[in-house]
Protein backbone atom coordinates (compact mmCIF):
# COMPACT_ATOMS: atom_id res chain seq x y z
CA UNK A 1 0.00 0.00 0.00
CA UNK A 2 1.34 3.63 -0.51
CA UNK A 3 1.79 6.01 2.25
CA UNK A 4 -1.12 7.76 0.81
CA UNK A 5 -3.62 4.64 0.90
CA UNK A 6 -2.23 4.08 4.98
CA UNK A 7 -3.13 7.30 5.73
CA UNK A 8 -6.70 7.76 4.02
CA UNK A 9 -7.42 4.16 5.63
CA UNK A 10 -6.10 5.48 8.92
CA UNK A 11 -8.63 8.60 8.85
CA UNK A 12 -11.39 6.62 7.11
CA UNK A 13 -11.34 3.70 8.84
CA UNK A 14 -9.13 3.18 11.87
CA UNK A 15 -9.98 6.70 12.99
CA UNK A 16 -14.03 6.48 12.81
CA UNK A 17 -13.61 2.66 14.74
CA UNK A 18 -11.92 3.55 17.49
CA UNK A 19 -14.18 6.83 18.42
CA UNK A 20 -16.82 4.61 17.56
CA UNK A 21 -15.76 1.80 19.74
CA UNK A 22 -15.07 4.26 22.68
CA UNK A 23 -18.84 4.96 23.04
CA UNK A 24 -20.09 1.66 22.72
CA UNK A 25 -17.30 0.56 25.43
CA UNK A 26 -18.10 3.23 27.90
CA UNK A 27 -21.97 2.46 28.48
CA UNK A 28 -21.14 -0.99 28.27
CA UNK A 29 -20.96 -0.78 32.40
CA UNK A 30 -23.74 2.08 32.32
CA UNK A 31 -26.70 -0.21 30.57
CA UNK A 32 -27.49 -2.12 33.29
CA UNK A 33 -26.75 0.37 36.09
CA UNK A 34 -29.16 2.60 34.14
CA UNK A 35 -31.82 -0.09 34.25
CA UNK A 36 -31.77 -0.44 37.96
CA UNK A 37 -31.88 3.44 38.16
CA UNK A 38 -35.05 2.98 35.91
CA UNK A 39 -36.60 -0.05 38.48
CA UNK A 40 -35.62 -2.72 37.02
CA UNK A 41 -34.52 -5.96 38.86
CA UNK A 42 -31.35 -7.71 38.90
CA UNK A 43 -32.33 -10.06 35.90
CA UNK A 44 -33.73 -7.01 33.99
CA UNK A 45 -30.64 -4.92 33.83
CA UNK A 46 -28.80 -8.55 32.70
CA UNK A 47 -31.51 -8.87 30.11
CA UNK A 48 -31.35 -5.32 28.97
CA UNK A 49 -27.56 -5.77 28.47
CA UNK A 50 -28.01 -9.12 26.51
CA UNK A 51 -29.86 -7.11 24.11
CA UNK A 52 -26.84 -5.31 22.45
CA UNK A 53 -25.79 -8.49 21.72
CA UNK A 54 -28.80 -9.68 20.23
CA UNK A 55 -29.43 -6.35 18.25
CA UNK A 56 -26.16 -7.39 16.54
CA UNK A 57 -27.25 -10.42 15.87
CA UNK A 58 -30.41 -9.03 14.26
CA UNK A 59 -28.48 -6.73 12.24
CA UNK A 60 -25.74 -8.55 10.92
CA UNK A 61 -27.98 -9.66 8.30
CA UNK A 62 -29.06 -6.49 6.85
CA UNK A 63 -26.33 -5.12 7.31
CA UNK A 64 -24.44 -7.46 4.59
CA UNK A 65 -27.44 -6.20 2.13
CA UNK A 66 -27.43 -2.50 2.94
CA UNK A 67 -23.90 -2.42 2.47
CA UNK A 68 -24.06 -4.19 -0.86
CA UNK A 69 -27.03 -1.84 -1.93
CA UNK A 70 -25.88 1.39 -0.70
CA UNK A 71 -21.84 0.78 -0.45
CA UNK A 72 -19.91 0.36 2.48
CA UNK A 73 -19.17 3.66 3.20
CA UNK A 74 -22.50 4.38 3.03
CA UNK A 75 -23.75 2.42 5.48
CA UNK A 76 -21.12 3.28 7.62
CA UNK A 77 -22.92 6.71 7.21
CA UNK A 78 -25.91 5.30 8.14
CA UNK A 79 -25.23 3.43 11.24
CA UNK A 80 -23.46 5.97 13.00
CA UNK A 81 -26.73 9.02 12.00
CA UNK A 82 -28.94 5.59 13.28
CA UNK A 83 -26.68 5.24 16.43
CA UNK A 84 -27.02 9.06 17.35
CA UNK A 85 -30.53 8.27 17.62
CA UNK A 86 -30.54 5.25 19.45
CA UNK A 87 -27.93 6.10 21.97
CA UNK A 88 -30.13 10.04 22.50
CA UNK A 89 -33.56 7.47 23.04
CA UNK A 90 -31.46 6.13 25.52
CA UNK A 91 -30.18 9.08 27.31
CA UNK A 92 -34.18 10.51 27.66
CA UNK A 93 -35.25 7.15 28.56
CA UNK A 94 -38.40 7.32 30.48
CA UNK A 95 -38.89 3.69 31.13
CA UNK A 96 -37.23 0.44 30.76
CA UNK A 97 -39.48 -0.66 27.50
CA UNK A 98 -37.76 2.92 26.20
CA UNK A 99 -33.99 2.10 27.45
CA UNK A 100 -34.10 -1.68 26.06
CA UNK A 101 -35.15 -0.46 22.42
CA UNK A 102 -32.51 1.75 22.17
CA UNK A 103 -29.86 -0.89 23.58
CA UNK A 104 -31.39 -3.34 20.68
CA UNK A 105 -31.14 -0.65 18.04
CA UNK A 106 -27.23 0.16 19.33
CA UNK A 107 -26.08 -3.13 19.12
CA UNK A 108 -27.88 -3.61 15.23
CA UNK A 109 -26.33 0.00 14.00
CA UNK A 110 -22.85 -1.32 15.66
CA UNK A 111 -23.50 -4.54 13.43
CA UNK A 112 -23.53 -2.61 9.94
CA UNK A 113 -20.73 -0.46 11.67
CA UNK A 114 -18.06 -3.93 11.81
CA UNK A 115 -19.55 -5.36 8.52
CA UNK A 116 -19.09 -2.29 6.83
CA UNK A 117 -15.42 -1.19 7.69
CA UNK A 118 -14.43 -5.04 7.29
CA UNK A 119 -16.23 -4.86 3.91
CA UNK A 120 -13.96 -1.45 3.04
CA UNK A 121 -11.09 -2.76 3.84
CA UNK A 122 -11.11 -6.39 2.41
CA UNK A 123 -11.74 -3.93 -0.42
CA UNK A 124 -8.95 -2.08 -0.79
CA UNK A 125 -6.54 -4.07 0.41
CA UNK A 126 -4.46 -7.12 -1.19
CA UNK A 127 -5.12 -10.50 0.06
CA UNK A 128 -0.78 -10.45 1.30
CA UNK A 129 -1.42 -7.30 3.45
CA UNK A 130 -5.43 -8.03 4.13
CA UNK A 131 -4.50 -9.58 7.65
CA UNK A 132 -2.58 -6.39 8.95
CA UNK A 133 -5.18 -4.34 7.75
CA UNK A 134 -8.10 -6.39 9.36
CA UNK A 135 -5.79 -6.89 12.85
CA UNK A 136 -4.60 -3.54 12.92
CA UNK A 137 -8.89 -2.71 12.64
CA UNK A 138 -9.50 -5.68 15.52
CA UNK A 139 -6.76 -3.93 18.10
CA UNK A 140 -8.43 -0.76 17.69
CA UNK A 141 -11.58 -1.25 18.34
CA UNK A 142 -10.39 -3.65 21.64
CA UNK A 143 -8.21 -0.15 22.29
CA UNK A 144 -11.61 1.73 22.12
CA UNK A 145 -13.38 -0.60 24.16
CA UNK A 146 -10.69 -0.28 26.69
CA UNK A 147 -10.59 3.73 27.20
CA UNK A 148 -14.30 3.97 26.87
CA UNK A 149 -15.01 2.71 30.45
CA UNK A 150 -12.46 4.99 31.76
CA UNK A 151 -14.53 8.29 30.01
CA UNK A 152 -17.60 7.04 31.08
CA UNK A 153 -16.39 6.73 34.84
CA UNK A 154 -15.25 10.17 34.65
CA UNK A 155 -18.42 11.25 33.14
CA UNK A 156 -20.58 9.83 35.51
CA UNK A 157 -18.37 11.36 38.47
CA UNK A 158 -18.72 14.47 37.16
CA UNK A 159 -22.57 14.51 35.88
CA UNK A 160 -24.76 11.49 35.84
CA UNK A 161 -25.53 8.20 34.26
CA UNK A 162 -27.17 9.50 30.81
CA UNK A 163 -24.26 11.73 30.67
CA UNK A 164 -22.17 8.85 29.27
CA UNK A 165 -25.05 7.67 26.57
CA UNK A 166 -24.48 11.62 25.60
CA UNK A 167 -20.79 10.79 25.20
CA UNK A 168 -21.70 8.20 22.95
CA UNK A 169 -24.11 10.65 21.03
CA UNK A 170 -20.64 12.73 20.24
CA UNK A 171 -18.68 10.02 19.44
CA UNK A 172 -21.11 8.59 17.25
CA UNK A 173 -21.24 11.88 15.68
CA UNK A 174 -17.55 12.75 15.37
CA UNK A 175 -16.84 9.01 13.52
CA UNK A 176 -19.63 9.61 11.40
CA UNK A 177 -18.03 13.25 10.13
CA UNK A 178 -14.86 11.57 9.65
CA UNK A 179 -16.39 9.18 7.33
CA UNK A 180 -18.23 12.02 5.58
CA UNK A 181 -15.27 14.28 5.00
CA UNK A 182 -12.43 11.22 3.93
CA UNK A 183 -12.68 10.31 0.36
CA UNK A 184 -12.91 7.14 -0.47
CA UNK A 185 -9.39 5.28 -2.34
CA UNK A 186 -9.77 5.43 -5.94
CA UNK A 187 -13.86 4.60 -5.71
CA UNK A 188 -12.44 1.30 -4.01
CA UNK A 189 -16.29 1.59 -2.58
CA UNK A 190 -17.84 0.73 -5.86
CA UNK A 191 -15.12 -0.61 -8.62
CA UNK A 192 -16.53 -4.54 -7.56
CA UNK A 193 -20.59 -3.21 -7.61
CA UNK A 194 -20.94 -1.63 -10.48
CA UNK A 195 -23.01 -3.39 -12.82
CA UNK A 196 -23.73 -5.65 -10.35
CA UNK A 197 -27.25 -7.36 -10.26
CA UNK A 198 -28.72 -8.19 -7.05
CA UNK A 199 -28.06 -11.22 -5.49
CA UNK A 200 -30.47 -12.77 -2.79
CA UNK A 201 -29.59 -13.80 0.64
CA UNK A 202 -31.02 -17.15 -0.07
CA UNK A 203 -28.77 -17.61 -3.02
CA UNK A 204 -25.83 -16.78 -1.43
CA UNK A 205 -26.76 -19.07 1.54
CA UNK A 206 -26.99 -22.19 -1.38
CA UNK A 207 -24.02 -21.06 -2.73
CA UNK A 208 -22.08 -20.99 0.36
CA UNK A 209 -23.65 -23.86 2.30
CA UNK A 210 -20.46 -26.41 2.30
CA UNK A 211 -18.21 -23.34 3.92
CA UNK A 212 -20.88 -22.24 6.64
CA UNK A 213 -21.74 -25.69 7.45
CA UNK A 214 -17.61 -26.83 7.97
CA UNK A 215 -15.83 -23.16 8.62
CA UNK A 216 -18.93 -21.42 9.94
CA UNK A 217 -19.21 -23.51 12.75
CA UNK A 218 -15.10 -23.73 13.62
CA UNK A 219 -16.00 -19.89 13.51
CA UNK A 220 -18.64 -19.80 16.09
CA UNK A 221 -16.37 -21.95 18.54
CA UNK A 222 -13.27 -19.78 18.16
CA UNK A 223 -16.02 -16.60 18.89
CA UNK A 224 -17.40 -18.85 21.72
CA UNK A 225 -14.20 -19.72 23.83
CA UNK A 226 -13.23 -15.55 23.20
CA UNK A 227 -16.35 -14.05 24.38
CA UNK A 228 -16.29 -16.64 27.84
CA UNK A 229 -13.04 -14.96 28.36
CA UNK A 230 -14.71 -11.60 29.57
CA UNK A 231 -17.19 -13.87 31.75
CA UNK A 232 -14.54 -16.37 33.23
CA UNK A 233 -12.14 -14.15 35.02
CA UNK A 234 -14.68 -12.36 37.02
CA UNK A 235 -16.63 -14.72 37.85
CA UNK A 236 -13.74 -17.10 38.88
CA UNK A 237 -12.03 -14.32 40.94
CA UNK A 238 -15.72 -14.17 42.57
CA UNK A 239 -15.73 -17.28 43.36
CA UNK A 240 -12.63 -17.02 45.11
CA UNK A 241 -13.19 -14.03 46.90
CA UNK A 242 -11.16 -11.38 45.31
CA UNK A 243 -12.44 -7.89 45.59
CA UNK A 244 -14.01 -6.31 42.87
CA UNK A 245 -11.10 -4.00 42.71
CA UNK A 246 -7.97 -6.73 42.58
CA UNK A 247 -10.84 -8.65 39.91
CA UNK A 248 -10.52 -5.27 37.74
CA UNK A 249 -6.68 -5.30 38.07
CA UNK A 250 -6.20 -8.49 36.59
CA UNK A 251 -8.84 -8.29 34.44
CA UNK A 252 -6.95 -5.15 32.98
CA UNK A 253 -3.38 -6.79 32.94
CA UNK A 254 -5.17 -9.25 30.66
CA UNK A 255 -6.30 -6.52 28.81
CA UNK A 256 -3.83 -4.92 28.68
CA UNK A 257 -1.57 -7.98 27.11
CA UNK A 258 -4.52 -8.39 24.79
CA UNK A 259 -3.96 -4.97 22.96
CA UNK A 260 -0.39 -5.27 22.41
CA UNK A 261 0.11 -8.51 20.02
CA UNK A 262 -2.76 -7.18 17.02
CA UNK A 263 -0.11 -5.99 14.52
CA UNK A 264 2.32 -9.08 14.88
CA UNK A 265 -0.42 -11.14 14.67
CA UNK A 266 -1.28 -9.85 11.26
CA UNK A 267 1.96 -9.81 10.17
CA UNK A 268 2.70 -13.38 10.74
CA UNK A 269 -0.74 -14.09 9.34
CA UNK A 270 -0.18 -12.53 6.31
CA UNK A 271 3.92 -14.21 5.93
CA UNK A 272 3.12 -17.72 7.13
CA UNK A 273 -0.89 -18.02 6.77
CA UNK A 274 -3.91 -17.77 9.05
CA UNK A 275 -3.49 -21.05 10.46
CA UNK A 276 -0.25 -19.90 12.17
CA UNK A 277 -2.06 -17.53 13.91
CA UNK A 278 -5.62 -19.15 14.57
CA UNK A 279 -4.76 -22.63 15.76
CA UNK A 280 -2.06 -21.64 18.57
CA UNK A 281 -4.45 -18.85 19.55
CA UNK A 282 -7.14 -21.35 20.18
CA UNK A 283 -4.77 -23.62 21.96
CA UNK A 284 -2.93 -21.15 24.33
CA UNK A 285 -6.20 -19.76 25.02
CA UNK A 286 -8.12 -23.02 25.72
CA UNK A 287 -5.59 -24.49 27.93
CA UNK A 288 -5.33 -21.38 29.97
CA UNK A 289 -9.55 -21.41 30.16
CA UNK A 290 -8.63 -25.07 31.02
CA UNK A 291 -6.09 -24.52 33.67
CA UNK A 292 -8.18 -20.99 35.74
CA UNK A 293 -10.10 -23.64 37.86
CA UNK A 294 -7.18 -24.98 39.34
CA UNK A 295 -5.78 -21.49 40.06
CA UNK A 296 -6.77 -20.85 43.98
CA UNK A 297 -4.07 -17.81 44.53
CA UNK A 298 -4.08 -14.49 43.38
CA UNK A 299 -0.82 -15.45 41.42
CA UNK A 300 -2.23 -18.25 40.05
CA UNK A 301 -5.20 -16.11 38.83
CA UNK A 302 -3.19 -13.41 37.34
CA UNK A 303 -0.74 -15.65 35.27
CA UNK A 304 -3.95 -17.72 33.82
CA UNK A 305 -5.33 -14.33 32.88
CA UNK A 306 -2.07 -13.39 30.92
CA UNK A 307 -1.63 -16.04 29.25
CA UNK A 308 -5.56 -15.71 28.28
CA UNK A 309 -4.48 -12.10 27.13
CA UNK A 310 -1.63 -13.63 24.82
CA UNK A 311 -3.79 -16.32 23.78
CA UNK A 312 -6.53 -14.17 22.22
CA UNK A 313 -4.37 -11.02 21.85
CA UNK A 314 -2.32 -13.25 19.28
CA UNK A 315 -5.62 -14.25 17.34
CA UNK A 316 -6.61 -10.18 16.41
CA UNK A 317 -8.49 -10.18 13.41
CA UNK A 318 -8.49 -14.02 12.53
CA UNK A 319 -11.84 -14.14 11.99
CA UNK A 320 -12.30 -11.27 9.88
CA UNK A 321 -9.29 -12.15 7.55
CA UNK A 322 -11.14 -15.60 7.42
CA UNK A 323 -13.97 -14.27 6.32
CA UNK A 324 -12.28 -11.74 3.75
CA UNK A 325 -10.18 -14.62 2.26
CA UNK A 326 -13.59 -17.03 1.85
CA UNK A 327 -16.10 -14.25 0.83
CA UNK A 328 -17.01 -14.63 -2.65
CA UNK A 329 -15.97 -10.81 -4.19
CA UNK A 330 -19.37 -10.24 -6.28
CA UNK A 331 -21.29 -11.01 -2.73
CA UNK A 332 -19.21 -10.40 -0.66
CA UNK A 333 -21.01 -8.06 1.76
CA UNK A 334 -23.80 -10.16 2.31
CA UNK A 335 -21.86 -13.21 2.93
CA UNK A 336 -20.21 -11.33 5.46
CA UNK A 337 -23.10 -10.48 6.75
CA UNK A 338 -23.92 -14.41 7.31
CA UNK A 339 -20.29 -15.00 8.18
CA UNK A 340 -20.61 -12.52 11.39
CA UNK A 341 -24.26 -14.54 12.26
CA UNK A 342 -22.36 -17.22 13.59
CA UNK A 343 -19.58 -14.80 14.94
CA UNK A 344 -22.12 -13.22 17.07
CA UNK A 345 -24.17 -16.40 18.19
CA UNK A 346 -20.86 -17.82 19.32
CA UNK A 347 -20.34 -14.46 21.42
CA UNK A 348 -23.14 -14.88 22.91
CA UNK A 349 -23.38 -18.30 23.48
CA UNK A 350 -19.74 -18.64 25.17
CA UNK A 351 -20.61 -17.00 28.78
CA UNK A 352 -24.03 -18.88 28.76
CA UNK A 353 -22.28 -22.09 28.98
CA UNK A 354 -20.58 -20.66 31.55
CA UNK A 355 -23.34 -19.31 33.54
CA UNK A 356 -25.20 -22.76 32.77
CA UNK A 357 -22.17 -24.15 34.77
CA UNK A 358 -22.38 -22.08 37.41
CA UNK A 359 -26.50 -22.31 37.76
CA UNK A 360 -26.60 -26.32 37.62
CA UNK A 361 -23.75 -25.90 40.53
CA UNK A 362 -20.39 -26.38 39.27
CA UNK A 363 -18.81 -22.99 37.88
CA UNK A 364 -15.17 -25.29 37.32
CA UNK A 365 -17.09 -27.19 35.23
CA UNK A 366 -18.65 -24.36 33.34
CA UNK A 367 -14.84 -22.94 32.65
CA UNK A 368 -13.60 -26.02 31.78
CA UNK A 369 -16.27 -26.73 29.05
CA UNK A 370 -15.33 -23.26 26.88
CA UNK A 371 -11.71 -24.68 27.40
CA UNK A 372 -12.31 -27.91 25.87
CA UNK A 373 -14.52 -25.97 23.15
CA UNK A 374 -11.10 -23.76 22.61
CA UNK A 375 -8.99 -27.26 21.72
CA UNK A 376 -11.90 -28.37 19.40
CA UNK A 377 -11.79 -25.32 17.77
CA UNK A 378 -8.18 -25.24 16.98
CA UNK A 379 -9.01 -28.45 15.46
CA UNK A 380 -11.59 -27.35 13.58
CA UNK A 381 -9.59 -24.59 11.97
CA UNK A 382 -6.90 -26.97 11.01
CA UNK A 383 -9.06 -29.28 9.49
CA UNK A 384 -11.30 -26.74 7.47
CA UNK A 385 -9.54 -23.47 6.91
CA UNK A 386 -7.34 -25.49 4.33
CA UNK A 387 -10.17 -26.08 2.23
CA UNK A 388 -11.60 -22.82 1.83
CA UNK A 389 -9.17 -20.27 2.11
CA UNK A 390 -5.70 -20.01 -0.45
CA UNK A 391 -4.32 -18.51 2.50
CA UNK A 392 -4.64 -20.96 5.39
CA UNK A 393 -0.80 -22.02 5.13
CA UNK A 394 2.41 -21.68 2.57
CA UNK A 395 1.00 -25.47 0.80
CA UNK A 396 -2.67 -23.89 0.50
CA UNK A 397 -0.54 -20.69 -1.36
CA UNK A 398 1.45 -22.67 -3.45
CA UNK A 399 -1.38 -25.18 -4.86
CA UNK A 400 -2.81 -21.48 -5.43
CA UNK A 401 -0.20 -20.42 -7.30
CA UNK A 402 0.30 -23.56 -9.38
CA UNK A 403 -3.47 -23.44 -10.09
CA UNK A 404 -3.30 -20.04 -11.05
CA UNK A 405 -0.36 -20.84 -13.19
CA UNK A 406 -2.40 -23.37 -14.93
CA UNK A 407 -5.17 -21.49 -15.99
CA UNK A 408 -2.65 -19.01 -17.39
CA UNK A 409 -0.72 -21.21 -19.14
CA UNK A 410 -4.16 -23.08 -20.81
CA UNK A 411 -5.44 -19.70 -21.88
CA UNK A 412 -1.96 -18.87 -23.61
CA UNK A 413 -2.36 -22.09 -25.45
CA UNK A 414 -5.57 -21.41 -26.87
CA UNK A 415 -4.97 -17.95 -27.88
CA UNK A 416 -1.36 -18.94 -29.19
CA UNK A 417 -3.70 -20.97 -32.60
CA UNK A 418 -5.68 -17.56 -32.35
CA UNK A 419 -2.62 -16.03 -33.38
CA UNK A 420 -1.31 -18.06 -35.68
CA UNK A 421 -4.55 -18.40 -38.07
Amino acid sequence: MTRSVVRQITLGVYAPALVFEIGIGAIMPIIPLSATALGGSLATAGLLVALLGVGQIIGDVPAGALAARLGERNAMLVAASTSVVALAACALAPNLGVLGAGVLAVGATNAVFLLARQAYLTEVTSALQRARALSTLGGVQRIGAFIGPFLGAGIVYLFDLRGVYWLAVATSLAAGVVVLVVPDIAGADTRLRRDRAPVSLRRVLRDNAPVFRTLGFAVLAVSAVRASRQVVLPLWSEHLGFSPATTSLVFAVSGAVDMLLFYPAGYVMDRRGRLWIGIPSMLVLGGAILALPFGTTLAAVTAAAIVMGLGNGIGSGILMTLGADVAPAPVRAQFLGIWRVFADVGNAAGPLVVAAGAALGSLAAGIGAMGVVGLLAAGGLGRWAPRWSDHANRTTRRRAAERAAAVAAARGAEAAPEQGG
